[in-house]
């Protein structure tokens, strides 16, 4: 009998480690949609320049294969973060795998932006033959595309709510404990994907007012131009987006970030004092701490994560606790 209630009591105390964000599978079933339109289209577009001699078309359809293929990155990103959410040997879950895919896909686009001002630069010096006509009519396939996909995805990363909850749990002078939450804390996984799409719904953009201009006008020079133009931004939201998945991954606390603050708001009342404070993001909407309390009247670790019971935004608590001198 009381080695029933002792694993009772055992098994009250133990707890998973998931923090994926609660949008987790629908943002994953949102790529893998837009891979799928990516692919339909880019083997309509070699196909139907293979057979109507359009080496535009072509070009456009293997553009279309890289773009699946860094998609293709978010979407196993989100596909093995969820298949090992529970294995023990990642210690505090997978959450963070999508912002890891997030900074790859991240320097892809740095790399993409590199092409693009390389290769107009080559053009601005080295002027080729446009076919205005059938270039537009490319560019716009790729636009339309690229708007589906971009509505597939939208709403799916620019807030991810992640709730997940755990039993509090504690011992003489160390232990640790989680709270339901609704955290609002994006997702750089789903965010690397949209940005990948609007990165080639721009590049669409800027070619059609290119390539327009320049039939109307005989200004072959705008097209290349625009493509530099395209890079620079392309350039810029790749740099924004390597450094906030790069800082959660270097447990780095964004500014502004309030959570230290507001635990130590809550800890430090009644002549407690914090010593030592580690608060780092674990997954969407997912946030860890480790709170070290200096008191001259030493409580239950239980009885200062209650104090922090009302910060949505941790998933996961240490306390340890130690008697002033």
């Amino acid at each position: 009998m009381r080695a029933g209630i002792e694993k009772a009591g055992m098994d009250a105390l133990e707890h998973d480690h998931v923090f994926l964000g609660t949008e987790h599978a629908r943002n994953e079933r949102r790529i893998w949609l837009v891979i799928a339109l990516t692919a339909v289209m880019m083997v309509a577009e070699i196909a139907a320049g293979t057979v109507y001699g359009s080496m535009a078309l072509v070009a456009d359809g293997w553009h279309m294969s890289t773009h699946a293929s860094a998609l293709l990155i978010s979407a196993l990103a989100y596909l093995f973060a969820r298949r090992q959410a529970r294995n023990p040997r990642f210690t505090f879950g997978t959450g963070k795998l999508g912002d890891l895919a997030g900074f790859a896909s991240a320097i892809v686009l740095a790399l993409i932006a590199l092409l693009m001002a390389w290769e107009s630069l080559l053009r601005l010096s080295n002027p080729v033959p446009i076919g205005f006509a059938q270039a537009i009519a490319v560019a716009v396939i790729g636009l339309a595309v690229n708007l589906v996909s971009a509505w597939l995805l939208a709403g799916g990363g620019h807030v991810a709510h992640g709730n997940h909850a755990h039993a509090h749990h504690g011992h003489a002078n160390h232990g640790h404990g989680d709270h339901a939450h609704h955290a609002k804390t994006g997702d750089n996984n789903i965010r690397a994907a949209y940005l990948h799409v609007i990165a080639d719904a721009l590049t669409s953009v800027l070619a059609i007012a290119a390539l327009t201009l320049g039939s109307l006008y005989g200004w072959h020079w705008l097209d290349p131009l625009m493509g530099i133009v395209g890079g620079l931004v392309i350039a810029n939201w790749s740099w924004s987006l390597m450094k906030s998945s790069g800082g959660v991954l270097l447990d780095v606390v964004p500014e502004g970030e309030t959570l230290p603050a507001e635990i130590r708001g809550a800890i430090e009342t009644e002549g407690d004092r914090i010593t030592d404070l580690h608060v780092w993001q674990v997954g969407p909407g997912h946030h860890a701490a480790i709170v070290a309390v200096l008191t001259s009247q030493p409580r239950d670790p239980a009885f200062y994560k209650g104090r922090l019971s009302g910060l949505e935004e941790l998933s996961h608590v240490t306390v340890e606790v130690t008697r002033a001198a």
